[in-house]
């Protein structure tokens, strides 16, 4: 039974040049998508009470009070549900700040990417480094302590002592969460047919991702995920449930959603989605081997990482035994550590496991 959701707003006012999700620029058809969003939420959701809500984009921000409420009274959720909301710096006024609090949003997912004003105009961001900070302090002035911040590393132009100035401006916010993530330029984005120079190459990015480790932990966060660093209970609890392999509904163009042991996704065509929101472009339902591999491969991304007690026992395997050959090659290299409970990857500087994510699970995927 799916305890969280997943809203896709896929609209934005401009389109920055390393985005390939699914957004809009044309917002003449914000309010007929909104129609459709209802039609759909009303033809799946049960009325679970929601442990998490999570309206992400796209540039969800750019909904107006009216909109956003229409969409959370849908739900059933109460003080305990972790609301959280993706905002763009230059959308979050004194009004919308309170707006948010008033409607009952507890988390804020804010993309920063970088504080160098000069390469922000470069991506294609609205935002000045400014706006950053002054978004913040609107925000703690409105009574939102759970804001994370998203940042890039491997941007063009950037170095790792610009990417530490990023990290320490970061740290200076007093935040409870950061997402910090590699740039990935890939085929429906503006980059990929006018490819910008001066891209760090792997080793530096490798650099920038083992400094960040050390950084956020000095700075008082829990490197969580692969990509998540939190102070101490602030972990984002809706991502956590996509990890642990929980349910979820997903509502919107788009969007992906795991119910009853199905993965399925909805139109990526915006007129087919405002003609049959109720109807999914696909969906499959899961082998009991698709199931574990999900539970390696995203288990995995946890810096606790996997329970193989857990595992045996939903699988009916012996996973040592299973995975003997890919374990002992990672055990033997350090990039797999034993647990007391299971494995996981090796987070220190020399043998880092997350860097190498891809190549390991690949090998525990393909046996």
């Amino acid at each position: 039974m799916p305890e969280s959701v997943y809203i896709h707003i896929p609209f934005c006012k401009s389109k920055c040049k390393y985005c390939s999700f699914v957004s809009l620029t044309d917002l003449t058809y914000k309010t007929g998508y909104i129609l459709s969003l209802l039609k759909e939420i009303d033809y799946y959701y049960n009325g679970e009470k929601l442990k998490t809500l999570y309206i992400g984009g796209g540039t969800p921000s750019l909904l107006n009070q009216n909109e956003l409420k229409k969409i959370i009274s849908k739900f059933d959720i109460d003080e305990n549900t972790e609301i959280t909301i993706e905002v763009n710096p230059c959308d979050i006024t004194s009004d919308y700040a309170k707006i948010l609090s008033d409607l009952g949003f507890n988390r804020i997912s804010m993309g920063g990417q970088t504080f160098d004003d000069d390469i922000l105009k470069y991506i294609g961001r609205r935002h000045s480094s400014k706006e950053i900070y002054k978004s913040i302090d609107i925000l703690k002035y409105n009574g939102f302590e759970n804001i994370s911040l998203d940042l890039i590393y491997g941007l063009p132009e950037q170095s790792l002592k610009s990417f530490e100035k990023d990290l320490n401006n970061t740290f200076n916010l007093d935040l409870s969460h950061i997402s910090l993530y590699g740039l990935k330029i890939d085929e429906n984005c503006y980059f990929y047919n006018n490819m910008p120079q001066n891209i760090p190459n792997d080793d530096e990015q490798a650099d920038m991702y083992l400094l960040a480790n050390e950084l956020t932990q000095k700075n008082g966060f829990l490197h969580y995920e692969i990509s998540n660093y939190a102070k101490f209970g602030c972990e984002s609890k809706h991502n956590t449930n996509y990890w642990n392999c929980g349910e979820y509904y997903g509502f919107g163009l788009s969007a992906h959603g795991y119910n009853e042991n199905m993965r399925y996704s909805n139109y990526s065509n915006l007129n087919e989605y405002l003609n049959s929101p109720t109807t999914h472009e696909y969906g499959k339902y899961l082998t009991e081997n698709e199931k574990l591999e999900e539970r390696i491969f995203l288990g995995l991304r946890l810096a606790k990482g996997i329970d193989i007690s857990a595992i045996n026992k939903q699988f009916n395997i012996d996973f040592e035994k299973k995975y003997n050959i890919q374990l002992s090659k990672y055990l033997n290299s350090g990039h797999i550590l034993k647990t007391d409970f299971g494995y996981k990857f090796n987070d220190n500087k020399d043998r880092n496991g997350f860097l190498l994510s891809n190549i390991i699970l690949a090998d525990f995927i393909d046996s």
